[in-house]
């Protein structure tokens, strides 16, 4: 009796090429349509919370009715609530938190140091520096943008020319660079405050230097979203770019990467960036630094998904903490500096230990 041949199983298929790739792409476009409605979520909801009975469907219908879509009945009283106060704070805040987040995902890659964000590297304080110097000196709103931007250019280029040696930037070397530039552009804020402020305006430039959104207006809206469409937008279009550089500079220069000009390029748009935001919203820290590495945490390295859901992650987390700023405690407002600090902090520290467990 003769044993029936072995059988085998035929091979599974190869994959089709470029499978991989339209998954990845499906992948992507599925969280960021979750992170979008999640902002459009709190962006409605955050406009609803307060004192004043708003409800959600007001919201859309003052946006529909100041835009000419719609024609609603909703009253004077409710609909100056939610346009003339509620709503260009909101935006603001989710601006802000967007593009602080997004700065903070650049630098992480082109400095290759995880602690690097506008906050530590000096970018914030010397943006700092300038705006304070120009509510001193009474200057327009015009003007602080402006000098928010220089001070922030400023402190970028001295950080890296204390870090830089021999034509690289070494991790470590970076960020105590950035920690003297920051403790140095500190002291510059407080001679000015000390030398010049008078009168009320010292609690105006404490606001502004704990960051604050509680004047935030239409003009702030415009500035921050403007230059967080026109400077995102470049700086999502180098994805490719930021993955070169993640491998280091080596790899980056045999890519065909001028890196010196690419980097010196991208980090003068993140502090182009960086002082539009600061110019609104004062010095905020550890929204730049947490929320890149979350978001690397859920969905991996790869900047074509790092970039745009980390501006929308920075924006909807932005939006909660500048409503518990402002109805935590209230009618006394907290700095929402204050609280991306009490949130950041201990989110950070959690972060970092999921990370050593899972290593």
């Amino acid at each position: 009796m003769t044993a029936a041949p072995a059988t085998t199983s035929p091979p599974a298929p190869a994959p089709a090429p470029g499978a991989g790739r339209r998954s990845s792409g499906a992948r992507t476009a599925a969280w960021v349509t979750a992170m979008t409605a999640v902002l459009v979520a709190s962006i409605t909801l955050a406009v609803v919370i307060g004192s004043a009975d708003i409800a959600p469907l007001d919201v859309w219908r003052s946006i529909g009715d100041h835009l000419e879509l719609t024609s609603s009945s909703l009253s004077q009283l409710r609909d100056g609530i939610v346009w003339e106060l509620r709503l260009p704070r909101v935006l603001t805040a989710a601006a802000v938190g967007a593009a602080l987040a997004l700065c903070g995902a650049v630098m992480q890659t082109l400095t290759r140091n995880p602690l690097a964000d506008p906050y530590l590297l000096g970018l914030s304080s010397g943006a700092s520096v300038g705006a304070v110097a120009v509510l001193v000196l009474g200057v327009g709103w015009l003007g602080l943008p402006v000098a928010a931007f220089a001070g922030a250019l400023l402190a970028l280029v001295v950080t890296f020319a204390l870090a830089n040696r021999r034509g690289e930037l070494a991790p470590t070397r970076t960020v105590l660079a950035g920690l003297a530039v920051s403790y140095l552009c500190s002291a510059a804020t407080s001679f000015v405050i000390f030398w010049s402020a008078t009168g009320d305006s010292y609690r105006e430039i404490l606001s502004w230097l704990l960051g604050s959104l509680g004047g935030a207006s239409w003009t702030d809206t415009a500035i921050v979203t403007v230059a967080l469409v026109v400077v995102g937008t470049a700086l999502v279009s180098r994805s490719r770019t930021l993955d070169a550089f993640a491998f280091g500079d080596s790899t980056a220069s045999t890519l065909g990467i001028d890196v010196n000009v690419t980097r010196w390029t991208l980090l003068t748009l993140v502090a182009l960036l960086t002082g539009a935001a600061v110019a609104v919203s004062g010095a905020i820290g550890f929204v730049g630094l947490m929320l890149p590495h979350a978001v690397r945490f859920v969905v991996g390295a790869g900047h074509r998904r790092v970039l745009p859901l980390s501006a929308l992650a920075g924006a909807s987390f932005m939006i909660w903490a500048d409503t518990l700023a402002r109805t935590l405690f209230d009618p006394r407002e907290l700095p929402v500096g204050v609280v991306t600090a009490f949130l950041g902090a201990p989110a950070f520290a959690v972060l970092l230990r999921r990370r050593k467990v899972g290593r």
